[in-house]
């Protein structure tokens, strides 16, 4: 297996009173993604697959504020989570 074809997961914060930008809380690959997930499932956090955008969100350092160039990216996914949990 590729290191590319290994499961991984993100999970960003986002409090507009508090945080500037959406906050990256947590990451990981393979077990570690597998729990990260598990967990928005248990708390019905909505779950958006979006690989590109992952792969550039494990790089950064956790409770990193995501950098400008992926607000617009990760603009969309919190507008679908938005909208998935008033649904």
């Amino acid at each position: 297996m590729r290191q590319e074809d290994k499961k991984k997961a993100v999970a960003l914060r986002y409090n507009p009173s508090q945080d500037e930008a959406p906050v990256l809380v947590a990451k990981g690959k393979e077990d570690i993604a597998h729990e990260i997930i598990r967990l928005a499932k248990e708390n019905n956090i909505p779950i958006v697959e979006n690989e590109p955008l992952v792969n550039a969100l494990i790089k950064l350092d956790l409770y990193e504020q995501i950098p400008p160039h992926l607000y617009e990216a990760v603009a969309e996914i919190l507008a679908y989570v938005i909208r998935k949990l008033e649904e």
